[in-house]
């Protein structure tokens, strides 16, 4: 072989390694997601994030209390980078017990207080990705119908005329019902709060396990009144539905959704770019896309004008701190279970 071959055979063959080390890099750069807001804020912007920046999502949509059981499963060998989405207290249950790792990012200073206070409270290993409060959601055409009065209070909704007529979702499985739950014993008081519940039971028509389902099938007319997150009935409405929503008359709770990194993730720096982009003005706004309604972290840009304000909302001083403690929340779900799961409907 001449010199000039042998020159040109190593510049070939040096591309060529070149070439499958760029390609194996690029194998490698996927982040594997949780994500336990709405299915389309879900997929949109996975689909969004991999195409600014080549990364592959591979990502799953769980209710937020099965998510945070499959993350602790996993812990001694974690698949999952990254959760984002769905109501904070099971993050902070998951940062309270080891399962999440610690990120406080340089742009913290375009979030919104209420955002920032999460990561105080669980020494970074939390964020806070929007807001939005509990309510009603009723079909109006259903309603008339059965010439039933619209639910303006928590009061209301235990009345014998409501039987078999509201749907909520079940506080072991979903983010959302335990947001009701600790918000009504905190506003009711304990006591006087599993009462209202072991009542308001015996009006309950299914519990779904994702606290996502109610909006729909309060706007397809499947059930009279859900009692979920406002903002997923209100789409509903934008969309001509025969729906409305309202908060309760006495106080409601609020949620404030999570992102997190999971502790031992194999694909960190993935996931942390994930994680930027989803609270960057671009990611968050993906939210509005989808038809996600809640109150984005970000507070560098204007949200959807769709996006319901909770000026008017009786909120609720909600302890997130307390009842995003994994053992108030299982001595929570394990009474809930006993005095008003167990009961017959």
């Amino acid at each position: 072989m001449n010199s000039t071959l042998k020159k040109t055979w190593k510049s070939a063959l040096g591309l060529c390694v070149l070439t499958s080390a760029l390609s194996a890099g690029a194998q490698t750069a996927t982040v594997n997601a949780i994500c336990s807001t709405d299915q389309s804020w879900c997929e949109m912007a996975a689909q969004a994030f991999t195409k600014a920046t080549g990364i592959t999502v591979l990502q799953t949509r769980k209710a937020t209390g099965e998510a945070l059981a499959q993350i602790r499963a996993e812990a001694a060998n974690p698949k999952t980078d990254i959760w984002w989405g769905g109501t904070g207290d099971p993050f902070l249950q998951a940062a309270e017990i080891g399962l999440l790792a610690p990120y406080r990012p340089a742009y913290i200073n375009d979030l919104y207080g209420w955002s920032v206070r999460q990561y105080a409270m669980s020494e970074n290993k939390v964020g806070g990705f929007y807001t939005s409060a509990i309510g009603f959601g009723w079909n109006t055409e259903l309603l008339k119908k059965k010439n039933l009065p619209v639910p303006k209070c928590w009061s209301d909704l235990i009345k014998p005329i409501y039987k078999g007529e509201v749907e909520i979702s079940h506080p072991a499985s979903s983010g959302t019902a335990y947001t009701i739950l600790a918000g009504l014993v905190q506003l009711m008081g304990e006591e006087a709060a599993f009462e209202y519940m072991k009542k308001l039971n015996a009006n309950i028509t299914q519990y779904t396990r994702s606290g996502t389902a109610q909006a729909p099938n309060v706007a397809k007319g499947e059930v009279a009144v859900g009692i979920s997150f406002m903002f997923g009935f209100d789409l509903w409405k934008h969309n001509k539905y025969p729906v409305q929503s309202g908060a309760p008359c006495e106080g409601t709770s609020y949620e404030i959704g999570g992102i997190a990194l999971i502790k031992g993730a194999r694909n960190a720096a993935a996931a942390k770019q994930y994680y930027d982009w989803l609270m960057s003005a671009d990611g968050q706004k993906i939210g509005g896309l989808a038809g996600s309604l809640q109150f984005p972290a970000n507070k560098t840009f204007k949200p959807d004008a769709r996006i319901p304000t909770l000026d008017d909302v009786r909120l609720i001083k909600y302890d997130f701190e307390k009842y995003g403690k994994a053992a108030e929340r299982k001595r929570l779900l394990d009474r809930w279970n006993k005095e008003v799961g167990a009961q017959a409907r």
